[in-house]
């Protein structure tokens, strides 16, 4: 909060990249001298990674006429010449997520089909959005509170310097590489590490 950044998303693309990646997810704890603290103290600071996939958020509504039951009614209204005459008002269900619209707004029953299949549309998007959404949190990984205890791995510049990982004991001493993005002994350790633990 103080001089650093708060929160950052960043997106890494390329073949496994979040099979790759999800074993950063966690807690990572960094100890160095603040260069915020004029009595030059240690710090230690937390942040905490989360890892999930990126998945393709098309939605394509195609509506099949044995999709979804259509009927029409007398609308309710006002009164005027056509009242109760014609059956202009439209009641759509689609069968598969059990979503009912109805339109009786417009003078005339394809005025009020067109009104009812752009809702029942939106309301389709709406339903199978949330249900990738469902399906991406099934996905990701958990979020780690920031704890003492909790992390998986640390960086210390100060009183010497190395990068720990607690969960597979991979320790690198070159901690200026390991910062400029060299983690590739810590993925490979993780996924060997994973495949014991299933």
């Amino acid at each position: 909060d103080e001089g650093g950044i708060k929160s950052a998303t960043i997106k890494v693309s390329g073949p496994y990249s979040f099979g790759y990646l999800k074993g950063e997810a966690g807690v990572h704890r960094l100890v160095r001298i603040s260069p915020f603290d004029s009595q030059k103290r240690r710090h230690t600071s937390f942040t905490s990674v989360y890892a999930s996939p990126v998945i393709d958020d098309t939605i394509e509504i195609d509506l099949k006429p044995e999709d979804y039951r259509l009927d029409t009614y007398r609308a309710g209204g006002a009164g005027g010449q056509h009242v109760n005459k014609t059956d202009s008002a439209v009641r759509i269900t689609h069968y598969a997520t059990g979503i009912v619209v109805q339109c009786q707004n417009e003078r005339s029953q394809v005025m009020n089909k067109d009104v009812a299949f752009k809702m029942l549309k939106s309301r389709l998007y709406e339903y199978y959005r949330e249900e990738k959404e469902k399906e991406h949190q099934k996905d990701a990984i958990e979020k780690k509170e920031i704890t003492w205890g909790s992390q998986i791995r640390s960086y210390v510049f100060q009183p010497y310097t190395m990068v720990k990982d607690h969960r597979t004991g991979v320790t690198v001493g070159n901690i200026q590489a390991v910062m400029d993005g060299e983690i590739g002994d810590f993925i490979e350790g993780y996924l060997q590490w994973a495949q014991k633990e299933e």
